[in-house]
């Protein structure tokens, strides 16, 4: 009896310290910077500033839903570069077991895994971004998406559960939407997609607001107009 309560304290000892560490990451702020060994050697996330960077965590090697998305990252990978961003990927094990998953998945797929795995055994990147949730595990990072701009800068994040891979064409989509956001000054409306009609910046005073509905725009009313963009 006396060694379950000892248990339970520790573990909820365990899991404050989780908490304690977990920073708040929050939009447009500069993330923090780290350098971690991975499969293509050391690296610093400040080494790609200038380019748009993707880092995602992943719970564990060797394990159904995570290999199905690594070999659905790496068919993506083409269509990012294109789009100036890197692929970061993390979890919480080592670097030859990385490289022992990564060499399985080529022989099981005929796919090549492009982009750097962060073996990050000693968690300290995954506490950084907060990649830890001790309601799904105190040992394994979720599933989390953070995507940052040029300046790095977090412009979004997504949080998937263990057992719930991700939608490769979201991320895609994500990217080419905050892209086209940060050129054309725009927002772009639910279920947008490259090519459908963008949102005007609604009006910031009551003058602009009277002559909204004139300005040529396709106008549900004066805070909700919609244009097409250059093609």
């Amino acid at each position: 009896m006396f060694l379950k309560h000892e248990q339970k304290v520790w573990k909820m000892e365990e899991k404050e310290k989780l908490e304690e560490k977990k920073p708040l990451l929050r939009l447009n702020e500069a993330v923090p910077d780290f350098e971690a060994v991975t499969t293509h050697g050391k690296i610093k996330l400040s080494d790609f500033k200038g380019k748009w960077v993707i880092l995602f965590s992943h719970p564990a090697d060797f394990t159904p839903v995570c290999t199905t998305e690594f070999v659905a990252f790496a068919k993506i990978n083409g269509e990012l570069v294109k789009r100036n961003v890197q692929l970061i990927g993390l979890s919480i094990d080592s670097v030859y077991s990385h490289i022992a998953w990564i060499r399985k998945i080529k022989e099981k797929f005929g796919i090549t895994i492009p982009f750097p795995v962060i073996a990050d055994l000693d968690m300290k990147v995954a506490n950084l971004f907060g990649m830890i949730h001790p309601g799904e595990s105190t040992t394994a990072a979720v599933r989390c998406v953070f995507v940052i701009d040029p300046e790095m800068k977090l412009r979004a994040m997504i949080y998937y559960p263990l057992n719930a891979g991700r939608n490769m064409q979201e991320i895609l989509r994500l990217i080419d939407a905050l892209q086209t956001a940060d050129k054309h000054k725009v927002a772009t409306p639910a279920n947008w997609r490259p090519g459908d009609d963008v949102i005007v910046p609604p009006p910031a005073t009551q003058k602009a607001a009277e002559i909204r509905l004139q300005e040529g725009y396709e106008c549900v009313d004066w805070f909700l107009c919609k244009k097409k963009l250059p093609t």
